[in-house]
Parts: C-alpha cells; structure tokens; sequence
C-alpha cells in the first residue's frame, strides 16, 4: 500500500492534543510504519471583548480569548494492519481528527 496518511488534530485543549498525538505516534509505531510529528502548527487565538453592563459605564469592558491548538502527523510506508488500528483508536471527546490519504 505505501501511501502517506495525513492525521490533524484540533482542540481546545492543548493536554488532548498532545496526549491523543502520543497515542496516535505508539499505536502507529507497533504496526511498524514510520511516524514524522506530531508537528505543532500556530495557535489560533480568538479575542472577545463584552461590555460588562447593559447601559451605562461604556469603557468598562471584559475580554474572553478562545484558543485552538492544533497538530499534524505524516504516516509512511502504512500497511492495512496500520489502518485498522488507526480505526479501533479511541481518543478523547474534545479532539477533532481528520484523516487524508
């Protein structure tokens, strides 16, 4: 088969994502192809800023930020047994994955 699988990894927390990039790395490993990463790609940071009341005091004002930490894994040289064990891994709720091949 030999062909390069691309596995990204988004969340909002940076613990998931290394911790599910971990598992990915082992589970891949013991199959015996070839790993490159995790690669951590820019955080991206989103700034929300809120008027703290309703109608007077204008300038006072609160800000939220919302941070998204992703990673990037290369698999070479997979074989069909990779493959399945990539389908039997089970990773945590807040880790979106995407898988292109």
């Amino acid at each position: 088969m030999s062909q390069k699988i691309r596995i990204k990894l988004k969340s909002y927390d940076h613990n998931l994502v290394d911790k599910s990039a971990e598992k990915i790395v082992k589970t891949v490993t013991t199959t015996g192809a070839s790993v490159s990463g995790p690669i951590p790609l820019p955080t991206q940071k989103k700034i929300f800023t809120v008027n703290r009341s309703t109608f007077v005091n204008k300038k006072a004002r609160e800000q939220f930020q919302l941070s998204t930490f992703k990673r990037i894994l290369d698999i070479y040289s997979s074989t069909p047994k990779t493959i399945d064990a990539l389908m039997k891994l089970e990773l945590p709720s807040g880790v979106e994955v995407e898988i292109k091949v």
